[in-house]
């Protein structure tokens, strides 16, 4: 099973405060994230790329960890370590992802059921994020939360399972303990006043939660 960047998965969205949203991925890179997952995917290509820079360029400098939403070309032209394909990604698109971004490249693959996450893993990903673990208003169309028994029952298909919707410094532990591998973050850190410290809490809830034997 490979090893993720890091126990905490950034994921952005650049509405989720008035401020310039590399602004917001620097702050979260000040308060130890490493690994920022570039989503804002409703922008026009050419806007998406712009953005996607600046993004890039502040990662890179801190040494991070960058995956880019489902979109390979532009991963590939950010300098990408990774890329997040949709659910249902079959064997083709993930190989076609591996191929273009190199056999380094982290691939992963969104689920919403515990039965997808086996489909992935017989596909080729690294990893999925598994969602909603509790309820969350970003992710209202995917059915009910699936809670820690979730994330229980997904970590048998073989593949680290990264815990999203609903996630924050509150329930880390309880996730990290049902034996998720990391916790993905998007309006917990977008939305809040002071990133790097929001990064810092959920850090440190990590690692006060006793590791589930494997």
């Amino acid at each position: 099973m490979r090893a993720l960047p890091s126990p905490l998965l950034a994921v952005t969205d650049r509405h989720g405060h008035t401020r310039p949203l590399a602004e917001t991925v620097q702050a979260i890179l000040d308060g130890g994230g490493r690994w920022i997952w570039f989503r804002d995917r409703d922008l026009e290509p050419e806007a998406r790329l712009r953005l996607g820079e600046a993004v890039a360029g502040r990662v890179r400098m801190a040494g991070g960890f960058l995956t880019v939403g489902g979109d390979v070309a532009l991963a590939r032209a950010l300098g990408a370590d990774g890329v997040h394909l949709g659910g249902g990604s079959g064997p083709e698109a993930i190989a076609a992802a591996r191929d273009a971004m190199g056999a380094g490249a982290l691939i992963g693959v969104s689920a919403h059921a515990p039965q997808e996450i086996a489909q992935a893993a017989a596909a080729g990903a690294d990893y999925v994020t598994l969602s909603p673990i509790f309820p969350t208003a970003s992710k209202p169309g995917y059915g009910p939360a699936l809670g820690p028994e979730g994330i229980a029952a997904a970590r048998r298909a073989g593949l680290p399972v990264v815990a999203l919707g609903g996630v924050g410094s509150d329930s880390v532990a309880e996730c990290r303990r049902a034996g998720a591998a990391a916790v993905a973050i998007m309006g917990g850190l977008m939305r809040a006043s002071d990133p790097a410290m929001a990064t810092k809490a959920l850090l440190k809830a990590w690692p006060t939660a006793q590791v589930v034997s494997e």
